[in-house]
């Protein structure tokens, strides 16, 4: 389902013409149905790792623009990889309250002003080595081409608009609705189609896709039969 064709079944579902429901308005239902199903159900097209070089002496690490969650973080000296563990900063400052290097143990979320985000590691690293990090991206924006922009990144087709489409459609439906003001009817049913959607999207997503059948077997579901 490309950009042009989501926003034509968003008017033919709502029946409502460009004059109130225009490209600008779609777009914004389109990303706000992205983030909502990004935030509802850890994907694995979602998932992505970077790496970098520790500076040394620094306890900041500079993450991707189109970070979200961090999900892991390793330091890597030549063939040898560490996984840090991840504490609150309270506990990384009175950890490291000397402000010493070494080998980098533990890791935290951290925030700084001119809008970056970082991670803070503790001790702070004595070399610059290796530090990869495994996170969840910001979710790919559907668009009518690709541009200059990466962040949010910006696709001609996405991992929704190819092998979701269902799910994307009702949750920009449910944008649409609520944006019109009701009727309430309707939108009570494209929120009932979009709970059931993402359901069944995350049982792909975080179960079926992540057992193998060698190790866990097929699952099965029990069928009542009644005795004869």
């Amino acid at each position: 389902m490309t950009y042009a064709e989501l926003i034509a079944k968003i008017r033919s579902y709502t029946e409502v013409d460009s004059t109130v429901l225009s490209d600008a308005v779609c777009d914004d239902f389109i990303r706000d149905a992205e983030l909502r199903i990004a935030r509802a159900v850890d994907a694995d097209y979602l998932r992505k790792f970077a790496t970098s070089s520790f500076v040394a002496s620094s306890k900041y690490v500079l993450l991707p623009d189109d970070i979200m969650i961090v999900r892991s973080v390793q330091h890597i000296s030549g063939s040898t990889r560490t996984f840090l563990e991840n504490r609150e900063t309270s506990f990384l400052n009175e950890y490291n309250s000397d402000e010493s290097t070494g080998t980098p143990k533990y890791w935290g979320n951290w925030y700084r002003t001119n809008d970056k985000n970082y991670l803070i590691v503790a001790p702070a690293p004595s070399a610059a080595d290796t530090v990869e990090v495994s996170y969840i991206r910001t979710p790919p924006h559907l668009f009518s081409s690709n541009d200059a922009a990466t962040v949010p990144e910006r696709s001609t087709s996405t991992f929704l608009s190819t092998f979701a489409e269902e799910l994307l459609l009702y949750a920009c439906l449910v944008e649409a609705y609520s944006f019109l003001k009701g009727p309430m009817d309707m939108y009570n049913l494209y929120e009932k189609k979009y709970n059931e959607s993402i359901q069944n999207f995350a049982i792909e997503q975080t179960g079926r896709r992540r057992r193998g059948e060698y190790t866990d077997g097929v699952p099965r579901v029990k069928i009542p039969s009644p005795s004869p």
